[in-house]
């Protein structure tokens, strides 16, 4: 191969480390464990055959890889915008057709019973990163049979707030108080990151008049709690084969899958402030706020390198030829 052609060939695989670069996988996912979230919940019951009536119907409104990207209920870009991006009657899926099944309003889902006072949440996480989670609860009087709207939780008075716990055994672990109710109700988890825009959403079926609270999988009242508060690290590796985003910041062997850019009904407000297309891009594929400067700098070397061995190889071919 002749110095000028090799000079090309370098210059070439540029625009391939630039993309190489900028493919990071997805590493940061989760759901709510205890209170154990309707899509843990179906996963841990299995995809292909969930035993409760409820995990049923999610499974035939839309299909079991909803289930096995259980971890998955995420917006890339969200940013704090929530409430302009989620539609009512979608939060449980947060507006991602994937996810629809688990929009369906009825009152059979699997419920974990808890009473009014603390309760220590539980969030499972398949990869840690900063962020702040709350938690809301549905207000006096909500029907579970009608179609989750925001007016629904009761926004004003989060019942956990925490921001950057510690993860450990699988879990963000956190303390919060559950106020008077009564009767089956929902609680509603965000985890918006503060290393990217990206959130993550789930629902959680509760009962409240009955059993020990406190968290832990309490049981008691009059629905039964679910057998699992979440899936085992056996069933997570289990389906991973058959998920479509990464998990456990590395992702399931394949770093060419990522979680899938949410499908949304409505659009944002053109007044809105949108994060960066840089940011955009790192959001959809999970990494933290340093990588898109870390691979525009890999790659701007990467550049500067192959231009400077390119002209070196011009010089010494020109060098030959004057020797001649």
């Amino acid at each position: 191969m002749s110095a000028r052609r090799k000079a090309a060939a370098v210059l070439g695989m540029a625009p391939l480390a630039l993309t190489a670069l900028a493919a990071a996988p997805a590493s940061a996912h989760g759901s709510m464990g205890d209170p154990v979230s309707r899509v843990s919940q179906c996963y841990a019951e299995g995809p292909e055959s969930p035993g409760s009536a409820a995990c049923k119907a999610a499974v035939a409104a839309g299909g079991t890889q909803a289930l096995y990207d259980w971890n998955g209920i995420r917006i890339g870009d969200a940013n704090g915008r929530h409430q302009a991006l989620i539609p009512d009657g979608k939060l449980c899926s947060a507006n991602n057709e994937e996810f629809k099944g688990l929009d369906l309003a009825r009152a059979d889902w699997p419920a974990t019973s808890v009473k009014s006072g603390s309760y220590t949440f539980r969030y499972r996480v398949t990869a840690p990163h900063k962020g702040t989670f709350k938690v809301y609860v549905t207000k006096p009087g909500y029907d579970p049979s009608a179609p989750l709207a925001w007016a629904d939780l009761d926004l004003a008075h989060p019942v956990a707030t925490a921001t950057d716990p510690v993860a450990s055994g699988g879990f963000y672990t956190f303390p919060g108080k559950l106020p008077e109710r009564s009767g089956r109700q929902l609680l509603y988890a965000i985890w918006q990151r503060s290393d990217s825009p990206e959130a993550f959403y789930s629902c959680s079926d509760v009962t409240f008049g009955g059993g020990k609270g406190g968290g832990g999988g309490s049981t008691g009242g009059t629905t039964p709690a679910p057998t699992a508060s979440a899936p085992s690290d056996e069933q997570i590796e289990a389906g991973a084969g058959k998920s479509t985003i990464e998990h456990h910041g590395h992702g399931d062997d394949d770093a060419s899958t990522s979680a899938k850019p949410t499908t949304r009904a409505k659009a944002t407000p053109a007044n809105e402030p949108r994060a960066a297309g840089a940011t955009e891009n790192l959001a959809e594929t999970g990494g933290d706020s340093r990588t898109p400067y870390i691979a525009v700098g890999g790659a701007a070397a990467l550049a500067l390198g192959s231009a400077a061995l390119f002209i070196s190889v011009r010089r010494r071919a020109a060098g030959g030829r004057h020797g001649r």
